[in-house]
């Protein structure tokens, strides 16, 4: 009988920048939980607003937009940054230009946790996605947490299984066909994003995901943690880990309805630590 072997490999990457699809900007994404005063001052830094121009808050994750605005925009506050404010759209409005235009002028445009499908609902196919990346091209920071960080990636992981539909925090198996991957904001190609990774241990959900779709790197932020992106390099930071993973030999076996995999290669990265994405 054939065996497959899972290879834990702990693996640092040169800094030396690349640049993907020809972006300006760069990505900010969180796993969630708290954010440090320490990261919200990256965030402003990243973003240059200690020397002009302003930040928007996206909050259509959350069922409670304003709740999401005004928590956001405190942390900011604290940190003597005035310059940050609530953008709120509605699924199917007819967005003006001036409001679009806030947008693509935007030097930081956060995104708020919540429920990514519920974002995506409304941004999807839209001028405001389009705007999203219109920014990113022209050099605007893109952050986000939990689900904010979820809508980064192209596959995005939705929380949902089709064979067990009854929503749990993280999976209970590592199953063929099971994972349900939606359509993000596409502004990281080559990975697929997790989040609140460690603390709710979403390694199964994250292993599915790589084993499905080989070509992308699989990148699970825990909490109160970041990623941030320039290119095709990551820095992380914050206060926990990264966990990195990739399907080294582009291998996949379904056998009785599970997966297997040979060559699945894991990082766990601490903060300071950098990668590449490809």
């Amino acid at each position: 009988m054939k065996q497959f072997i899972f290879v834990i490999i702990v693996f640092f990457f040169s800094a030396d920048v690349v640049a993907q699809k020809g972006a300006k900007g760069k990505l900010f994404i969180i796993g969630g939980g708290s954010r440090p005063a320490e990261m919200v001052q990256r965030i402003a830094q990243e973003a240059d607003l200690h020397t002009g121009g302003y930040g928007v808050i996206l909050p259509m994750s959350s069922v409670e937009p304003d709740s999401a605005i005004f928590y956001a925009r405190r942390q900011f506050v604290q940190q003597g940054v005035q310059n940050v404010y609530g953008l709120q759209f509605v699924k199917g409005e007819q967005v003006s230009a001036a409001k679009l235009d806030s947008l693509k002028n935007a030097k930081l445009i956060y995104i708020s946790g919540g429920d990514q499908n519920r974002f995506m609902e409304v941004v999807g196919g839209t001028p405001i996605e389009k705007a999203i990346h219109e920014a990113y091209q022209r050099g605007s920071l893109i952050a986000g947490t939990s689900a904010g960080a979820a809508v980064m990636s192209k596959l995005m992981i939705t929380g949902g299984e089709r064979k067990y539909p009854e929503y749990a925090s993280t999976f209970r198996n590592i199953d063929a066909d099971n994972i349900v991957i939606g359509t993000g904001l596409g502004l990281l190609e080559d990975a697929i994003i997790d989040q609140h990774f460690v603390y709710r241990s979403r390694y199964n959900r994250l292993i599915s995901a790589v084993i499905e779709h080989p070509e992308k790197t699989g990148i699970g932020i825990d909490e109160s943690t970041a990623i941030l992106v320039s290119g095709n390099n990551a820095e992380v930071v914050g206060v926990s880990q990264v966990i990195v993973l990739r399907n080294r030999k582009k291998s996949k076996v379904v056998r009785n309805g599970k997966l297997g995999v040979s060559g699945l290669d894991m990082a766990v990265l601490l903060p300071g630590d950098r990668f590449r994405i490809r």
